[in-house]
């Protein structure tokens, strides 16, 4: 197993979460918290790092009773964690109120149950090919707003007030009818995933990845079946580097417009050796 997560910058938030558990219950967790620019209020005293290791922590318990579907895991973590907020006064009705992408897997018996909530990516081989899954309803919303600001160089005060301007209707959008359901406040959020299963014994290896990881692809660096391979080899750090060194060489985004010049990358690597094991436990 392999799982790493990378802040954007040195002395920057990580933002993002990681957790896995090997054993009789096969377990992985992969969370993208969206905090926003810093001059944008959130209602919330703790933070979005605080939010995602907390909501992380509670799907890891959640997801080890097995007759619990891996929604219902989510759904109870996040009101679990809601709860904790309004413990501290935070104004959950605040739209800045912290919020998170999820990526959920869990093994067990004969089957590989995955849920995705938001545009982080589960990528698996199955039997040779290399299925992706991963929640887009996001990018339908502002789009208007994203070309504005894509058309900027970023880290100018200009791409700022853009992605400013692109934040804040995003927020406005989140669990909102006419936008896309996010973990945040909400639990019904949970019931609007995506998810699925694989027979145990097709799947050769899988990885949850946040969309800072996915950016290998997105930036045309190589495939999923690359980044895979990347991940399954000796120097699995490769990906976070040749992705950071893409960044780098494209400071305005010009070549790659988004929103922000780094990003936390975040990866959990479950090789076939592993999930084989699985395979060999007794069904719970």
């Amino acid at each position: 197993m392999f799982l790493h997560s990378r802040p954007s910058g040195a002395g920057k938030p990580n933002e993002d979460y990681v957790a896995a558990a090997v054993g009789t219950l096969t377990q992985a967790v992969l969370l993208d918290g969206a905090g926003g620019p810093s001059e944008l209020p959130t209602g919330c005293r703790h933070g979005t790092p605080w939010y995602v290791a907390q909501l992380g922590d509670a799907a890891m318990g959640h997801m080890r009773n097995p007759v619990i579907g891996l929604d219902i895991a989510l759904l109870r973590s996040i009101s679990w964690v809601a709860r904790s907020h309004r413990d501290h006064t935070c104004d959950l009705d605040h739209p800045g109120t912290p919020s998170s992408t999820a990526v959920m897997v869990r093994l067990q018996a004969d089957q590989v149950e995955y849920l995705v909530l938001g545009d982080s990516a589960l990528v698996a081989d199955v039997k040779g090919e290399v299925v992706t899954v991963t929640d887009r309803r996001v990018e339908a919303v502002g789009d208007d707003l994203w070309q504005r600001m894509a058309a900027l160089a970023t880290g100018t005060p200009e791409h700022q007030a853009a992605r400013i301007a692109f934040v804040e209707h995003q927020r406005r959008m989140r669990n909102h009818p006419l936008g896309y359901p996010i973990a945040s406040v909400d639990e019904e959020a949970a019931r609007e995933a995506l998810t699925g299963s694989f027979p145990l014994g097709e799947v050769r290896c899988l990885a949850l990845l946040s969309d800072g990881a996915a950016r290998f692809v997105e930036f045309g660096l190589g495939t999923f079946a690359d980044l895979l391979d990347i991940l399954g080899s000796e120097t699995p750090w490769r990906l976070f580097d040749e992705v950071r060194a893409a960044e780098t060489s494209d400071p305005d985004g010009k070549r790659w417009p988004r929103a922000k010049r780094h990003d936390d990358i975040s990866v959990v690597y479950l090789p076939s050796g592993e999930i084989a094991w699985c395979a060999t436990r007794p069904a719970l």
